[in-house]
């Protein structure tokens, strides 16, 4: 697992507040000693400073061809609004490595002050990272990491070893006085490195209850046509279920399809990142969703932040120190029918 989607990071323990509301640029030593003002809210810029020098940031991620991703471009959209001294350059976004390249190439001739980057695969694009480094462009590495850190100035993304242990810990709970418990995983895209972090996160969290056994598992390549299918092919295989964890609430729309077309409903079910549709069945607790693993895309609006910081020259509100950190990784909350309502806002279509 790489140290950076490790605990090392800096751990925020709510995403109800993007981690960017956390992340206040520092002004200058004349502070307003007399201001009784109090805190930013979420909907409002994350640095309590006066505008300052002008800051053109270059924003290059995937094709939004999923609830998450979307999310992702409009709370970086949504946060660069807010500040009258950052211009976004954003740009198409495409799942074709070569596409996403071509367009971060763009960016670096346009000589933007800051690139922020998700990568739709971090290995491939740890080049062009590396490029605009060397172009003395900082880059903001989001989520999706690079290979190297040489390729960007600040990491910023979700704990995904921590996405899979905290889903498996609840559902080790769940079931803690269960004999012989089943569960069965559903997983996203197996290529990708964060699949195999949240693997390995859930599989080590279900080793602290010797009474639950991983039965099945099938990846599901996060779209909903591929959930229903792969969630089918676990419930036709496993006559006995007693939970299932979904990396992903976007193909968790499909999975409870097969789920309510076989008419089972002996287990629970835990999802993954915050969609409002899995916050509303978790609400209404009508069905088998009782539970999602928070993976918030209020990390876009913090990249946002950092970027701007970073080209202001200005390190973070609440810090000693004079820089950003190198790395902030993002805390994986479960959200239950317990603390819905403190999340419910924050869900993504």
């Amino acid at each position: 697992m790489s140290q950076l989607t490790s605990r090392r990071g800096l751990l925020f323990g709510t995403a109800a507040v993007s981690a960017g509301a956390l992340l206040t640029a520092c002004t200058s030593n004349e502070s307003d000693a007399g201001n009784d003002e109090k805190p930013a809210a979420n909907d409002q810029p994350a640095a309590a400073d006066e505008p300052g020098k002008q800051v053109t940031i270059g924003f290059a991620g995937p094709q939004a061809d999923h609830g998450w991703l979307n999310a992702i471009n409009e709370n970086a959209k949504s946060r660069a609004k807010k500040y009258s001294d950052v211009t976004l350059e954003i740009t198409e976004g495409s799942n074709d490595t070569a596409a996403q390249i071509g367009q971060i190439e763009t960016l670096i001739n346009k000589k933007v002050d800051v690139l922020v980057i998700l990568p739709a695969d971090g290995k491939a694009l740890t080049q062009v990272g590396l490029k605009a480094m060397r172009a003395g462009i900082p880059v903001i590495n989001l989520d999706r990491i690079f290979n190297t850190p040489q390729a960007y100035r600040c990491w910023i993304g979700g704990d995904n070893y921590g996405m899979g242990f905290n889903a498996g810990s609840y559902i080790g709970e769940k079931l803690k006085g269960k004999a012989d418990a089943r569960v069965v995983e559903l997983a996203g895209i197996d290529n990708l490195e964060l699949t195999k972090q949240r693997t390995q996160g859930f599989d080590d969290a279900l080793k602290n209850y010797p009474n639950i056994k991983k039965v099945a598992r099938q990846a599901a390549d996060f779209t909903v046509e591929s959930g229903q299918a792969k969630m089918s092919q676990l419930l036709q295989a496993q006559s006995k279920i007693d939970a299932v964890w979904n990396h992903d609430d976007d193909q968790g729309v499909g999975a409870l399809r097969a789920i309510e077309q076989a008419g089972r409903d002996e287990f629970l079910m835990v999802g993954g990142a915050g969609a409002l549709s899995a916050f509303q069945a978790i609400k209404q607790d009508n069905g088998v969703l009782k539970a999602t693993v928070l993976y918030p895309p209020t990390m876009a609006a913090s990249a946002i932040d950092l970027a701007r910081a970073l080209g202001q020259s200005k390190g973070i509100g609440g810090l000693a120190e004079y820089e950003i950190p190198s790395s902030i990784t993002l805390y994986s909350a479960v959200v239950d029918k317990d603390n819905i309502d403190q999340y419910m806002s924050t869900g993504f279509r």
